[in-house]
């Protein structure tokens, strides 16, 4: 078969996206060319070597206590400033801006190339009649008190579901309430809660093969967002009981427990066993972050990503379907899809102020950084249990620990008017975007091979 070309109005737009992409490029070279004689090879030197100083500044800051720590807060801090300073005090920052708005103009025109000419196949829904018997459970305290502040359970009552809410004050077993309301006769399970509750009762909707309804009532929603649910009004997430649509998702699995989001191992597993650390996420971790990378009792883990070993890492973060870049794993992170069938894998081993550089210059590039999927991730370490952090979650498994996917495994209720799942900026290829530039081909040779 011949090369796929990229054709009609969406592929004409790719093309002169990429023609834009590549003249805003060599607009950025041509800058710095002019400038040589000007200052241009300080600009570039003083941008990479502020981002060397800072990237030691934060692994100090991080990694050491007292005057040390003390010393990379101020790095971290005067390195850009200095940069700022150098560039007007030179007269340089006319350069950078240009050079900065050149390089800037040809990422955007790139990855708007890149996802014009092939777009991103949505998750597909399908239409379903509504739920005769839905059972929603409510956790009062989730989310800073949403379900009081929202009136999601006298809403959802008012539509016919059956709410259980939960008592603060004494901890439920919500797989067991999910269950219980299942042999009563539930044809839907729903949560309104955080993402750790949203697993459990996902897991027991998966098992009878009954659909699934989120409600963001959580903290971060990381679920809700990757399913384009409204996350600053969570009532919304109830129209789906009368006019909803179905989506086959993902569920993963540890060590027989079901996850929605990610599992975490290593550092952040640790932090998140400590009982402060509910009340004073950051603090918590600053005080306890030199003992665990670079203390005497450090414990590493060694894992087994299908084929590929990993040893001596100090974390390893396994999601529910990759996400779109191992920079998006905060607040705002995003999987692009939730149906994929693959783990997503993003392990980390920095051991110096060097490192650490390398990884704020190179990102996933670096050595220090570990991004995979796959269908099986395998973890140990030199400990009979090992923490884990299951959706947020503290918890204790028995050494080793085994994450699997169940593809398509669990059926979800989504309201038809939601706000949907962006699209996020697919990674810059710059030979593709030459063959979109001349019209070679909108694909790789690989792409055409997956396809």
């Amino acid at each position: 078969m011949g090369a796929t070309r990229t054709t009609g109005s969406a592929g004409s737009t790719a093309r002169w996206l990429a023609r834009l992409a590549m003249l805003a490029a060599i607009g950025a070279v041509v800058v710095l060319l002019l400038a040589l004689g000007e200052g241009g090879l300080v600009v570039i030197g003083a941008g990479f070597l502020g981002l060397v100083i800072c990237g030691i500044g934060i692994w100090w800051f991080v990694a050491h206590r007292g005057s040390v720590r003390l010393l990379g807060a101020l790095l971290a801090i005067a390195a850009p400033v200095a940069v700022v300073v150098l560039l007007a005090y030179d007269g340089l920052w006319v350069t950078a801006l240009a050079l900065s708005l050149c390089w800037g103009a040809a990422l955007a025109c790139a990855r708007a190339a890149l996802r014009r000419a092939r777009p991103e196949r949505p998750m597909r829904a399908i239409a379903v009649s509504p739920p005769k018997r839905p059972v929603l459970i409510m956790n009062p305290k989730s989310g800073g008190g949403k379900v009081g502040r929202f009136r999601l359970a006298e809403r959802a009552e008012e539509l016919g579901a059956r709410v259980i809410l939960l008592d603060p004050s004494a901890p439920a077993d919500v797989a067991a309430l999910a269950r219980r309301a299942v042999a009563e006769g539930a044809d839907l399970l729903g949560v309104a809660g955080g993402d750790g509750t949203q697993a459990l009762v996902a897991a027991v909707a998966a098992e009878h093969d009954l659909p699934f309804l989120v409600v963001s009532a959580g903290t971060r929603n990381h679920f809700a967002l990757d399913l384009g649910l409204d996350r600053s009004d969570p009532s919304r997430c109830l129209d789906a009981l009368t006019d909803g649509e179905e989506l086959r998702v993902d569920l993963g699995d540890v060590a027989g427990r079901a996850f929605v989001n990610t599992v975490s191992f290593g550092v952040y597993a640790d932090v998140v066993q400590r009982p402060e650390y509910r009340d004073d996420k950051a603090g918590t971790a600053l005080t306890l972050m030199p003992d665990l990378l670079l203390g005497e009792h450090v414990r590493r883990l060694d894992g087994r990503i299908d084929g590929t070993e990993l040893s001596s890492q100090q974390a390893l973060l396994v999601s529910n379907n990759p996400y779109a870049s191992p920079d998006e794993l905060g607040a705002g992170g995003r999987r692009p899809r939730l149906d994929g069938g693959e783990l997503g894998v993003l392990s980390i081993r920095v051991e110096d102020a060097a490192q650490a550089a390398d990884v704020a210059v190179r990102g996933s590039q670096s050595a220090g950084l570990t991004v995979l999927t796959a269908q099986r991730v395998h973890v140990t370490a030199d400990m009979d249990e090992m923490p884990v952090a299951v959706d947020g979650e503290a918890l204790r498994m028995p050494t080793p620990v085994v994450c699997t996917l169940r593809p398509g495994a669990l059926r979800v209720l989504l309201p038809r008017d939601r706000p949907g799942v962006v699209a996020p900026a697919p990674p810059v290829n710059w030979r593709r975007i030459i063959d979109l530039a001349f019209g070679r081909t909108g694909r790789t040779t690989a792409e055409r091979t997956r396809s």
